[in-house]
C-alpha cells in the first residue's frame, strides 16, 4: 500500500504544512515536493493531483484521529464518559497540530462539491462513533429516549467543529482543550434524563 511508504508520509506531512501556510489554492505541488524533500515527479507516483493530495491528507489524518477516538471511547464505562472523551480528544488532537487544524477547519471548507463528498465519506466512521455513544446513552437510560439520533449527531459534531473553527479563527488565543468540560456540560444538559 502506498500509504505505508516513507515518502507518502513525508508528502502528507509536507502538504499539511504547505496548505496551512499558503492556503489550498496557493499551494503548488512543487511547494509540497520541496517541503517533503522529494522531486516534483515523485508526488505523482503517489497522488493524481493536488485535490488527491488534500483528500489523502484528510483520509490519513482523520483516519488516525477517528481510530484513536474510537479506541479511547470504547475503554470508558458509560456513554457520558465516552462523550466527554470524544470531546476532549477532538479538541486535543487538533490543538496539538496547528497546521492540521487550519487545513481541516478552513481549507477544506473552501473545496468543491466533489471534494466535500469525499470528505463526508471519510467522516462517516466518526459520525458512527457519535451515533453509537448516543444510542448507548439511551439504552443506559442516561440520555433521553426521545432523542432524534441524526439530529443529535449533527448537534454534537457541529458544536465541536464550530468550537475548533472559532479557536482557529481567533488565532488560538485560548485553551481549546480547557473548553471540554463546558462543551460536555452544555451537550449533556440537553440530552440527559436528569
Amino acid at each position: 500500500m502506498k500509504n505505508n511508504k516513507p515518502k507518502y508520509k513525508l508528502i502528507i506531512d509536507a502538504a499539511v504544512d504547505v496548505i496551512a501556510e499558503n492556503g489550498y489554492h496557493g499551494s503548488q505541488v512543487s511547494k509540497i515536493a520541496k517541503k517533503a524533500g522529494v522531486a516534483d515527479g515523485t508526488i505523482y507516483l503517489y497522488f493524481k493531483n493536488k485535490e488527491d493530495i488534500l483528500v489523502s491528507v484528510f483520509e490519513d489524518k482523520m483516519g488516525q484521529f477517528i481510530e484513536q477516538i474510537a479506541t479511547a471511547t470504547s475503554e470508558k464505562d458509560n456513554a457520558n464518559e465516552k462523550l466527554y472523551t470524544l470531546i476532549e480528544m477532538h479538541f486535543s488532537q487538533l490543538a496539538a497540530n496547528h497546521h492540521l487544524a487550519i487545513v481541516t477547519q478552513l481549507e477544506l471548507r473552501q473545496s468543491n462539491l466533489s471534494l466535500r463528498q469525499q470528505i463526508n465519506r471519510v467522516l462517516k466512521p466518526y459520525l458512527g462513533v457519535i451515533d453509537g455513544i448516543v444510542k448507548e446513552g439511551i439504552e443506559e437510560k442516561l440520555f433521553r429516549n426521545d432523542i432524534n439520533i441524526p439530529l443529535m449527531r449533527q448537534m454534537i459534531f457541529g458544536a465541536l467543529d464550530e468550537t475548533v473553527t472559532n479557536w482557529v479563527m481567533n488565532e488560538e488565543k485560548y485553551d481549546l482543550v480547557g473548553l471540554t468540560p463546558h462543551v460536555h456540560s452544555l451537550l449533556i444538559k440537553g440530552i440527559s434524563t436528569d
